[in-house]
């Protein structure tokens, strides 16, 4: 695909409600045959400072569920099934959108190693067994914590009925939020991103927002952030992976790209969806985004190479 989207934003006072987080979620450098994009527009490269490299909480979140995938022929546009469209409003916000909701059977869980349980109920409130594949999975499950130093990934399994299971291992008590991103398998769905609150009893202290940086470091990698995140304003924001000092020309595909993005903003609880710009298998991946506000923003980046998938996270400001 060789256009990103255009992040539209809610209302600024939706950002003052929780206190928490603003998504992007992407997928970057995809793989596979050309599908229709959803979101066209024409995206300007921008450049990016440098900054030291973060090697503690801004370095990177933990995985669960993560499998190898073969090297990739060649990366084109991929996400197939999305339609063109001028943009997806933000989600993530409410527990129910279009008659859809995410009912989180585990509402707390305990620090560690635990299962979180969760079905979709669909306007006839009944389990939703049947979702439509996108980046290589029918739904796609988030767990970040509120001050943004957690974030994973994970990957659930569907029972028959429509139950999911997800082994989590989250790391210290607090408050987190869980984000169900998937599509419904009806005519005329759309992409739909669900969000609930998740509880971890015990002691909590939040932790402080990691520095502003461009860089950042994850088991021996360092991934550089170039160009900028400018309110109203679509822009390309390029990664760039290395190791030893040598950059990384052979990621293998994840979910159907070559990385994949999710950005939070600090100050609401919304989800929202960024498309891949089409590229080579490293050492750059790059996705296109509009901030829809100044703030400051996490970027948590998942890759994967020699078989395992590594996040870098970053913290960058959009505006002044």
């Amino acid at each position: 695909m060789n256009t990103g989207v255009k992040i539209t934003a809610y209302a600024a006072a939706l950002a003052a409600t929780f206190g928490t987080a603003y998504g992007v979620g992407v997928g970057v450098g995809p793989i596979g045959e050309p599908a229709k994009p959803e979101h066209g527009g024409n995206h300007a490269p921008k450049a990016g400072g440098e900054e030291k490299p973060d090697t503690g909480a801004n370095a990177g979140a933990g995985h669960e569920g993560h499998e190898a995938a073969g090297k990739p022929a060649g990366a084109s546009a991929g996400h197939a099934g999305h339609e063109e469209a001028t943009a997806d409003p933000a989600g993530g916000l409410t527990v129910s959108e279009d008659g859809y909701t995410l009912a989180l059977d585990t509402p707390t869980a305990k620090s560690g190693k635990s299962t979180l349980k969760f079905s979709i109920k669909g306007p006839d409130g009944k389990k939703v067994t049947a979702f439509t594949k996108e980046h290589d999975k029918e739904l796609h499950f988030i767990v970040a914590s509120r001050d943004l130093t957690v974030y994973k990934h994970l990957h659930p399994e569907k029972a028959a009925d429509g139950s999911w299971t997800a082994a989590a291992d989250l790391p210290a008590a607090g408050a987190y939020k869980a984000f169900a991103d998937f599509k419904p398998a009806v005519a005329g769905a759309k992409n739909i991103t669900l969000g609930a609150d998740l509880s971890v009893p015990g002691a909590y202290t939040p932790k402080p927002m990691p520095a502003v940086s461009t860089t950042a470091g994850v088991d021996g990698y360092q991934v550089r952030l170039g160009g900028t995140l400018d309110p109203g304003e679509a822009g390309e924001l390029k990664l760039t992976v290395g190791k030893a000092g040598k950059p990384v020309t052979d990621l293998e595909p994840y979910l159907g790209a070559y990385g994949h993005l999710v950005a939070l903003r600090d100050g609401d609880l919304a989800y929202l969806h960024v498309h891949p710009n089409e590229g080579p298998a490293g050492p750059d991946v790059s996705f296109t985004a509009t901030a829809p506000s100044t703030g400051t923003y996490r970027l948590f980046l998942d890759f994967q190479h020699e078989g395992k998938v590594r996040t870098a996270a970053f913290t960058v400001r959009a505006g002044s």
